[in-house]
């Protein structure tokens, strides 16, 4: 079965950086479609960005463009997401994920193995 295990989270200030890594087992990146999806407290999981492991084409969210990264290490099997420029409404607990059947929408629902999550914290 895919598992997928993330790192990478901490307390930061605005504006400051980090590098969330997803190590994935059981199943190549190659044969997976994978995202990054995250959740503040009192709201909902969101979407972040997706991409097939292969595929040129990333589709992310408007808040995501520019300031966050979704890239690969195929032959490590993992995930990176780099995030730059963070606010206050970046914090919360970022996840990933990622599935076999290769979802063809960045939604939550269409995937079905998925991290523990890694928390991102964001204050002066």
């Amino acid at each position: 079965q895919l598992r997928l295990v993330e790192s990478g989270g901490a307390l930061v200030q605005p504006g400051g950086s980090l590098k969330l890594s997803c190590t994935a087992s059981g199943f190549t990146l190659e044969q997976l479609t994978i995202g990054w999806f995250r959740q503040a407290p009192g709201k909902e999981r969101e979407a972040v960005s997706c991409m097939l492991s292969y595929d040129p084409i990333k589709y992310e969210r408007d808040f995501a463009r520019g300031r966050f990264r979704l890239s690969t290490d195929a032959a490590k099997n993992i995930l990176f997401l780099e995030l730059k420029e963070l606010t206050p409404e970046d914090e919360g607990v970022y996840y990933c994920a990622a599935d076999p059947v290769r979802p063809t929408h960045c939604l939550d629902a269409e995937y079905d193995f998925w991290g523990q999550g890694t928390q991102v914290t964001v204050v002066s």
